[in-house]
């Protein structure tokens, strides 16, 4: 009798408490595969530094687990009711299990943060060469850039290294195109940008992984600091040529409207800059918040402002021609003003791989400027606005078009 009136004041569990345990399981169980994931990708799944920290981290779990029994697992080796002795006992090995815990997690994230990017790695052909500027002395409009790649690509693998000198204007900006290049189904893609110059060949930018030698990406490893990152600068027939012929990826090419000059240039300024602070010190990727695509909105943000504004689709890259076009940055009737395109018709007349078909991507200037002719046929190039008050006020109107012709669709 009196085991059972004992019995009958052990508080009964309620759903918050179960809900607060399930909650304390679930954030012990992702901090562990996270650090276990960040040991796995920094010493690879055969070393003896990750066996030993997975038994550990395990065998800690496993401990804290088997406390949550604790009254079951006393009852069948004493054959009797757990006394008041086992309940401390629990409560005490419980402290003690998390307290270790804690301290093994948080050793583990303070190694974790202390790894350093590196430049003097075995990189891959394509990342081997960082992009370098140098401005004229008697005219800033004219920059310099030493490590252009112009590669020939004959497959997805292989190619032949040509690392270039260009020298481009500033003063003859005349815009920007985004590229979109989808690898891996409709929400993801890598993004590029290329700037337009009056008389020129265009020039694009490309923040890649800095692969080392036989890598090859994974975007989860992206999270755990297992690239860096690299800015390439390069010309089309080879950073985009890649994508659409060689690797058979599905390119399209969105001309940016409602811009003026000056906002190109302080963009490709950005990107100068980018390329100082990269090869001043190294940087990680990151999946979510270092790549490609929110790179580029961050910085064009910083010139655009509120022209820009926050959106899940930076985030969702595939999605990012559809965010433009909806914030009015792709013209919604380019050739004719009460013709207006919806989002289908631009990715029909954006996508360049039935243009680049066949191509003969030799190695010359000429070839290059060819490829970048080819591959915007019927895609009409908007002109650079004249003022801020009429590029707001036609991306405004451009953006309520967009609307309209959704909502029509």
């Amino acid at each position: 009798m009196s085991n059972s009136v004992a019995d009958s004041k052990q508080p009964k569990s309620t759903w918050r408490h179960r809900l607060v345990s399930f909650l304390i399981a679930v954030t012990l169980l992702l901090s562990a595969v996270g650090l276990l994931l960040a040991i796995w990708y920094q010493y690879g799944i055969g070393s003896i530094v990750t066996w030993l920290s997975t038994i550990v981290i395990v065998s800690l779990l496993g401990a804290l687990l088997s406390t949550r029994y604790w009254r079951a697992v006393t009852k069948i080796l004493y054959r009797h009711k757990p006394t008041d002795n086992t309940v401390i006992h629990k409560a005490t090995a419980n402290k003690w299990l998390i307290g270790l815990y804690g301290v093994i997690w948080f050793v583990g994230v303070g190694w974790f943060f202390s790894i350093e990017p590196k430049q003097d790695r075995d990189w891959m052909a394509e990342v081997d060469q960082q992009v370098t500027y140098k401005r004229d002395a008697t005219n800033p409009n004219l920059i310099t850039l030493t490590n252009v790649r112009n590669f020939d690509w004959h497959t997805d693998t292989e190619a032949t290294a040509h690392w270039d000198t260009r020298t481009i204007d500033l003063s003859k900006l005349s815009g920007i195109d985004v590229t979109n290049s989808y690898w891996m189904g409709p929400l993801i893609a890598h993004t590029l940008v290329s700037f337009r110059f009056e008389d020129d060949r265009p020039l694009a930018f490309s923040f890649e992984i800095r692969k080392e030698d036989g890598e090859s990406f994974s975007a989860l490893a992206g999270f755990f600091r297992r690239y860096e990152l690299s800015l390439i600068a390069a010309e089309e027939r080879d950073i985009i040529y890649t994508r659409s012929n060689a690797r058979g990826e599905q390119v399209y090419l969105f001309p940016i409207s409602n811009l003026q000059q000056h906002e190109v240039r302080s963009l490709f300024e950005s990107y100068l800059t980018a390329i100082d602070e990269l090869n001043n010190q190294p940087a990680w990727y990151n999946t979510l918040t270092s790549n490609c695509t929110n790179i580029i909105f961050y910085m064009a943000r910083i010139i655009s402002g509120d022209r820009l504004p926050w959106d899940y689709r930076i985030w969702v890259s595939g999605w990012l021609p559809n965010y433009l076009y909806d914030v009015g940055m792709l013209d919604a009737a380019p050739e004719q003003p009460d013709q207006p395109w919806s989002m289908d018709t631009w990715y029909e007349r954006t996508h360049i791989n039935p243009k680049s078909l066949g191509f003969d991507n030799l190695h010359s200037t000429g070839n290059s400027r060819a490829f970048s002719q080819k591959i915007r046929q019927d895609i009409p190039l908007p002109p650079l606005a004249h003022s801020q008050s009429g590029a707001e006020a036609k991306a405004k109107s451009t953006a309520q078009a967009s609307d309209q012709t959704s909502l029509n669709e």
